[in-house]
This record gives structure tokens, sequence and C-alpha cells, in this order.
């Protein structure tokens, strides 16, 4: 009997004595061993704080930022990431801060930046996503390697250029409804007040729902609010204090957070099996994003190669709602914002819209040839991007120019804070001047690589293009009909909710023309 308990005893006592070791190893030396490693080769920033790192600072500096209204500025990045800029502003354009006990280096130089993007090893990966972000969308955005290069190719076909001109009508479709709902909402004396990011987030999700679904798009309108129900309980979670294991506890949030999916999911099964018959019997219309993926993954089975699974086709269909939606619904709101701050761009955007289209309803030919448009889709993109910044890390020790950079230490590519570099784009920077992309987007700033809000290298966003023909055609549409201007209620306050956007939303007041 006392053996046993003496074995139990020293047992705990071993397993303690590890657990401590562990502690101290990962919170306290190797921070310190990565700290002189960064020392050597000239990287300097905040110090690392034991156990929390520098998130007290994150936290005071946010709150300071969004304590007072924000003047009509396009200086964004002391609002949205004063960490950051406060970061590079001491340290320089490599430095360095800590989240919890892992280091966050900031680079802010374009070439390095491509580098890290181009990734032609792999070495630089996205970190593992937490468990309550990857429920709302694990497909190819979150594969890495061989698995993400094999997906990338199953998908492909789906944003091939033949079939996103299949879609204009659609676009168009969804467009209209929006311009005879905004011409319904004008009073008898030619004006009405709107928020446009509501409208313009109904809008996207509508066109999603069309584009993905087909003639089964008002079930793609179910799953569309339940994505946005659960992408708010997601950012709960992140905002309250972190506890291991708390998501598995069956409280109220995690219970919804649980059935939303299963609800999800239960949808796409559904519409996917429901699509599968179709296509068995030859009576399917593959114009749409289902169809299409439907149709290449069979091909690759015919071929003899390996096809999605269900699963992965139902997490590629949740991830198409996701990121089309919020991508094109900022776009589209921070346009719309300030066009109606600047109201000459908006006038040579309408009569560029005007001359290469009348009235009628944009072509895809049209669409291409809107030059002005497109220049000024570029600079919102540049002052507004809907991704703020871009998160990768090495998952071994890596030389990147002249660093080397020791395993786990993650790279925060400030993606807000290059857009807005007056070293890059010139004194003007702050400031909204579409006519820099007059000469394309290589002739825009001093280096290439100062621009991209969709990525860049092999990972570049895959539904790049869908989103910007999606822009022009709603832009296009609004433009033959309203002329616009801010309300007297509109508040400049951009905030970052997984997307940069207006935090009381976007008051306008349309004119008919």
């Amino acid at each position: 009997m006392a053996a046993a308990v003496f074995l139990l005893v020293a047992s705990v006592a071993l397993f303690l004595s590890w657990v401590v070791v562990k502690t101290v190893y990962s919170f306290w030396w190797k921070p310190r061993q990565y700290a002189e490693a960064f020392k050597r080769q000239g990287i300097h920033g905040y110090p690392y704080k034991l156990l929390i790192g520098n998130s007290r600072d994150v936290a005071t500096l946010q709150a300071k930022a969004l304590a007072k209204p924000m003047a009509f500025s396009h200086e964004l990045t002391p609002r949205i990431w004063p960490i950051f800029r406060d970061c590079v502003d001491k340290y320089g354009r490599i430095s360095l801060f800590w989240f919890g006990n892992i280091p966050q280096i900031i680079l802010m130089d374009p070439e390095l930046v491509k580098e890290v993007l181009s990734n032609k090893f792999g070495h630089f990966s996205k970190p593992p996503q937490p468990a309550q972000v990857k429920v709302l969308a694990r497909g190819l955005a979150n594969m890495e390697g061989e698995e993400w290069a094999v997906q990338r190719r199953r998908i492909n076909p789906v944003f091939h250029l033949e079939k996103l001109k299949g879609m204009l009508p659609s676009f168009s479709a969804c467009c209209n409804e929006l311009v005879q709902r905004w011409e319904k909402s004008i009073s008898p004396q030619g004006s009405g007040e709107l928020d446009v990011w509501k409208e313009f987030q109904n809008l996207t999700g509508d066109v999603i729902s069309r584009t993905a679904f087909g003639s089964n798009y008002e079930e793609g309108r179910q799953i569309f609010q339940m994505q946005k129900e659960q992408a708010g309980l997601v950012l709960q979670a992140f905002a309250k204090l972190y506890i291991p294991g708390l998501r598995f506890l069956p409280t109220k949030d995690n219970k919804r957070r649980k059935e939303l999916n299963r609800k999800v999911e239960s949808l796409l099964n559904n519409i996917i099996e429901k699509r599968e018959k179709e296509i068995q019997l030859g009576i399917a219309k593959n114009d749409d994003l289902l169809g299409i993926l439907l149709e290449s993954n069979k091909k690759h089975h015919e071929d003899g190669e390996k096809g999605m699974t269900r699963d992965e086709v139902i997490e590629e269909c949740k991830l198409f709602y996701f990121a089309g939606q919020e991508t094109t619904s900022v776009l589209l709101t921070w346009t719309m914002v300030l066009l109606a701050k600047y109201t000459s761009w908006q006038m040579r955007a309408r009569e560029e819209v005007l001359q290469v289209c009348g009235k009628d309803i944009p072509s895809f030919d049209s669409l291409s040839h809107l030059k002005t448009v497109t220049m000024i889709l570029n600079e919102v993109l540049r002052l507004y991007p809907p991704a703020t910044f871009m998160i990768r890390h090495a998952y071994k020790t890596m030389k990147l120019g002249d660093l080397t950079l020791p395993e786990g230490v993650r790279l925060v590519l400030p993606l807000l804070l290059i857009h807005h570099d007056s070293k890059l784009w010139g004194d003007d920077a702050e400031e909204f001047k579409p006519e820099r992309f007059s000469e394309g987007i290589a002739s825009a700033s001093k280096n290439q690589l100062a621009f991209f809000p969709f990525g860049w290298g092999p990972r570049v966003c895959i539904g790049q293009t869908f989103a910007l023909i999606e822009a022009k055609m709603a832009l296009a549409m609004i433009l033959q009909r309203f002329s616009f201007e801010l309300s007297s209620t509109y508040v400049h306050a951009p905030h970052q909710i997984i997307t940069l956007q207006p935090q009381y939303g976007a008051q306008i007041i349309l004119h008919s023309i």
C-alpha cells in the first residue's frame, strides 16, 4: 500500500515538474532566446512581458484610438492598428511585438513581403486557425502545401473567365433589384436616405446565392443569414477572456454555434445531393458555382484522379459565401462613401458609364472598358482594403533576405500600412487620388508589391475577378440612375471586424437623375 502511495505521489510530482519546466521554457527561456537572436540582427521592438507578451499594450493603444471620433480622413492606421503604427514609428520598418509568448515581426519592406508571399518552397504558411474560425469555412483558404495545390487545381475551373461571363445575368438581375428598390425609396421631392452598408450586404448575399446555387438561391439566402450570425458569435468569443477548453462547454453561445453549423451543413448537403442527382439524370444546369464545381469534380473522377469528398464540397461552398460576400460588400460601401465625398470623381465615373453603356445593362465587354471606374475601385482598395493585414509563420528556421528567422516566428504583413506608406506612394499617400492608377497598377507606386488587396503570388485570392466584376456591375448601374452625397448623419468610423467596415453604417442621400 505504501509503495503504491509513494508511486502515485512520485508520478504527480514528476508530472508537475514537467509542467513547470515546460512553462518556464515556453514563457521565459524561449522568448529570451528569440529576443537575443532578433537583437543581433538589428530587429528591435516592444520588450517581452512574462506570459502576456504585449497584449496589454495592444488593448491600451486600441482603446485610446477608439475613444474619440475620427475626422473625415483616410489616415486609418492609427485607428485600426495602432500597435502596428506605434511599433513601426518607434522601432523601424522591420520591428517586433509579442502575442503572448509568440514573436510577431512586422515587415514593411515590399521585397521581403514578396518573398514571403511567393512561398516557393512552402516555408511560410498560415498559422493554425482557432477552432472557432474553422467552423465558418475550412476550404481552400485554410489548406497548405500539396493539399492546397491539389484543391486549387480542382477549383480553378469555377473561376475561369468564360464561366464568370456566364454569371453576368445573375449579377445584373441582383443589381437591378437593388436599384429598383432604391428608386422606390426616393421621395416625391427626388431624394431619399439609405444605409448603403446594409444594402450592399444584402446585394452581395443575393449575388452569391444566385451564382452559387442558381434556382436554389432562396435556400442560399438562408445559409447567408446563418453564416452572418455565426461570424458574430465567433467575434464575441474572441472578445472574451480565453480559457482553455471553454469552447467544449455547453454554454448558450457554444450550443448556438454548433446548431448553426449543423443547419448550414444540412442545407448545403441537401442542395448538393439534389444537384448530383440532376447531373446523373442529365438534366442539371451547370452554369452556377456549384454546378461547375461538381462538373469539375466529376471530370477528375473520370480521369482517374482523386476528387473532392462531399464534406470538402460543403466546405468550399461555405467559403464562397463567407469570403465572396464580405469582400465585395465593403468595397462597394467605401466606394459609395468616397464618391459621395468627392463628387467630381462621381461625375467623371458617371460620364464614363453613360458614354460606354448608355442606360443599358452593362455587358462584359462594356465593363472591361470602364477605365475611370477601375481606377476608382483600385484607389478605394488601396485606402480601405477589406483585409488589413496577413500573417504567415516559419515552420522551421528560415532565411528571409538578410534575416535568419527561427522556427515558429510569425510574420505580420501590414497591408494597410504598406498601402498608406508615403515612402512607396508619395507625400499624397493619405489622399484619394484615383489618377495614380491611370497607367495601371504597376506604375501607381514605387514598388510593384506596394498594392496587394487580394494577396499576391500563388495564393492570390481565387475570387478576385468575380468580386471586381460584381463591383463594377453594381457601381455602373447605380451611377446610371442616381447621384448621391453623404448624409449629415454619417459618422466616419472605419473599424476592423474580420473586414474593414463602417462602425455606424454608411448613410447616403440619393437623388434620382
